[in-house]
């Protein structure tokens, strides 16, 4: 098959998953929905739905809401960077799950640097943001050598790691490193040299980490697709065996997509928390790291679509709260709407005799072509 159609038929795969996620959504936010008679739950579920798919964008009146799409590009950032991250690793078909417990970590230390390691201004955030993500990156050689060395199920320990980042964090904050003053587990305020400036002032707190977040998309995409290691990476993912033989240092380049994964991960975490908060208070683990997952997949581990498969996630986001807000819908409907799309796209028998059909029109197309070179070379002979 060759690149246009496959780049169809990914776009009509995902665009279906979505709208059978979509219509899942729809049967249970009829089921949900108050009202006695069919036409009050029918007309409570539009009202809904007018939430969910025009309300983050537009108000009632009809006009733009910018303080609603400041809000999802604020929410974006995180989650582009960890989208970005799972790409990465996913492409080494490594998969990986600490970017939940790195954009933790990376937060974490941020914040700490942010407070403790008092620094001139305009340098102080990048260095709290770049320890971060080495501090998320050097976790991630756990996982990473374990795999290489031993054998163990990179999943498997991702996914213990991200508890044990959490509650190590979780210890250090109440034994040691919050504030005694105040009602609540948190630490003491950052220092203002250690905070990312707001992108725009009207209280979404989107800051300019979105503008690094987009600079950090491109930079990725070039590298996946532009220098050996990126192409190491992926050949990597696609046959293993056939990189081993050729040559290629498989393990080194392994580890290499557990810490470029991990240090993107961390980067998201330190800019979502000194972009958006004024003192550490994280006691469980952030959610963007699952998202993230979600992202790579909608995206299918190409760095360039992770903006607009983030935006989708924020978007969707947005409208289940408004849903909550204004009709009673439980926000909880975003996860639903995520498992849905999960699904469909980790389910490779999906829409699976629609791109039979694409290859072989592909291959008649092909053979055509070269019965018609060999005919013409044989006229001029």
């Amino acid at each position: 098959m060759n690149r246009k159609r496959s780049i169809v038929f990914s776009l009509v795969r995902g665009l279906a998953a979505i709208l059978i996620a979509l219509a899942v959504a729809t049967l249970l936010i009829f089921i949900s929905s108050e009202g006695e008679s069919l036409a009050e739950k029918l007309a409570a579920t539009g009202d809904a739905l007018r939430q969910l798919l025009i309300g983050p964008l537009f108000r009632s009146s009809g006009g733009l809401n910018t303080k609603n799409l400041s809000d999802i590009l604020a929410a974006m950032i995180p989650t582009i960077f960890t989208g970005l991250g799972v790409c990465v690793m996913f492409s080494a078909n490594e998969f990986n799950m600490g970017a939940e417990g790195g954009a933790l970590l990376g937060a974490f230390v941020a914040a700490m640097c942010a407070i403790y390691v008092p620094m001139a201004a305009g340098i102080h955030v990048v260095f709290c943001i770049l320890m971060g993500a080495v501090a998320c990156g050097l976790m991630m050689l756990i996982p990473a050598l374990l795999k290489t060395r031993l054998g163990v199920s990179e999943m498997v320990c991702s996914l213990m790691l991200n508890y044990v980042v959490m509650y190590v964090i979780s210890y250090l904050m109440n034994a040691h490193l919050s504030d005694k003053s105040k009602g609540q587990i948190q630490s003491y305020p950052f220092e203002s040299t250690a905070q990312v400036p707001q992108l725009v002032d009207n209280g979404s707190k989107l800051s300019w980490g979105f503008v690094v977040a987009i600079v950090f998309v491109v930079l990725i995409a070039l590298f996946m697709y532009r220098t050996r290691w990126g192409y190491a990476i992926r050949m990597i993912g696609i046959n293993k065996d056939f990189a081993m033989y050729s040559g290629m240092k498989v393990a080194g380049v392994i580890v290499l997509a557990h810490v470029l994964g991990g240090v993107l991960a961390g980067m998201g975490g330190g800019l979502e928390m000194l972009g958006r908060y004024e003192t550490y208070a994280w006691r469980s683990l952030p959610g963007y790291g699952w998202t993230g997952i979600t992202i790579a997949i909608l995206a299918g581990n190409n760095p360039i679509f992770v903006p607009f498969a983030s935006f989708f996630i924020a978007y969707l986001d947005k409208g289940c709260n408004l849903m909550a807000t204004y009709c009673g819908v439980p926000n909880q409907l975003i996860d639903i709407i995520q498992a849905c799309i999960f699904l469909f796209f980790a389910a490779e028998q999906f829409l699976s005799r629609y791109r039979q059909r694409l290859v072989v029109k592909s291959t008649q197309e092909e053979l055509r072509l070269k019965a018609a070179s060999v005919e013409g070379g044989e006229s001029n002979a």
